[in-house]
């Protein structure tokens, strides 16, 4: 009996691993969860392109939006375990959704097998430029006397930018007044126009900004220096290590999908990530791509584990709910 049992188990080895070489065998899809034209869609495009020259297959886009990135995810859980539809997952959907939505329609560990990082951008505190802070330390003291009539504004519950917000104000301890817009270009169009106060954003879609001089650059929210604009302190530096928020985006296929496809999978992720057009087009716009352990899918599941136990607790103190 046992004899047969191993032999089952070789022949079962032996087609998943003769699957593999021959995958892919049909064009992918690349499930983004988030409409066109975003970060996540920017970068999820040039992977998707760059992994399909490695595979010698198309990697063609479906975006998917709606309901903080929950859709698209749900699609990818109905897809056959094959490899041969992906799906763009970010610290928002396996993350900060199971904060703010009361039913959350997949686990972000148990429905999903990981890939790898695609991408990782550092967040930033930004104001409207007549706030009278150069530095996290003396944002606190104005944010601290102006507390009841502050607002800071957001892409939406759930998004980085709330996400980021909200570590921010729970390590600072204080609670000001969140303003949800649908997207990230109304939210900072109003910081801009000072109509909020200040924003938490990643850096590809602030730092521009900050650059051009239409919004002011406060900190970093975690512990590395943006080499693009080193002046502007880090939160670790100004004395607050806890707040330390990236953005990430990484790839995922169905749960059950076999670990020899997985790993061309994470093998063309690699060598997309590698391609010297891609590094120059992402750092371009401040989005690091991930290097030595980062490239493993353990990578991936530490980070959701990470951001489930820290953050989680302080989104949900906040009250703020999508369903």
């Amino acid at each position: 009996m046992i004899a047969r049992i191993l032999v089952a188990c070789l022949v079962s080895f032996v087609a998943t691993a003769a699957s593999a070489q021959d995958f892919p065998k049909r064009q992918l899809t690349l499930i983004v969860p988030f409409p066109a034209g975003g970060p996540s869609d920017a970068l999820g495009r040039a992977v998707a392109q760059a992994m399909g020259a490695h595979l010698k297959q198309t990697v063609i886009v479906e975006n998917i939006g709606g309901a903080s990135g929950t859709l698209g995810l749900a699609k990818l859980l109905q897809a056959p375990a094959d490899g041969h539809v992906l799906g763009f997952g970010t610290v928002g959907t396996h993350v900060a959704n199971v904060a703010v939505f009361k039913k959350l329609a997949y686990d972000p560990i148990a429905d999903f097998e990981p890939i790898g990082l695609a991408g990782m951008a550092s967040t930033m505190l930004v104001a409207k430029p007549t706030v009278p802070a150069a530095n996290l330390q003396e944002f606190l003291v104005y944010a601290r006397a102006n507390r009841d009539k502050l607002t800071y504004g957001s892409a939406g519950v759930g998004s980085i930018s709330h996400y980021a917000c909200v570590v921010l104000l729970s390590n600072l301890q204080l609670n000001v007044t969140h303003v949800p817009y649908r997207g990230v270009a109304p939210a900072m169009n109003d910081l801009m126009g000072g109509h909020v106060d200040f924003m938490c954003d990643q850096t590809t879609t602030a730092l521009p900004q900050v650059l051009g001089g239409a919004i002011k650059g406060i900190a970093v929210l975690g512990d590395k220096t943006l080499s693009q604009a080193p002046a502007i302190e880090t939160a670790s530096a100004a004395g607050f290590p806890g707040v330390n928020v990236r953005s990430w985006n990484a790839i995922f296929v169905a749960k059950g999908t076999p670990a020899p496809i997985r790993q061309r999978l994470n093998e063309a992720l690699r060598a997309a990530l590698s391609d010297p057009n891609l590094v120059r087009q992402m750092g371009a716009v401040g989005v690091d791509l991930p290097e030595g352990a980062e490239l493993e899918p353990a990578a991936v599941t530490a980070l959701i584990k990470q951001g489930l136990e820290r953050d989680v607790p302080a989104l949900r103190a906040r009250g703020e709910y999508l369903d």
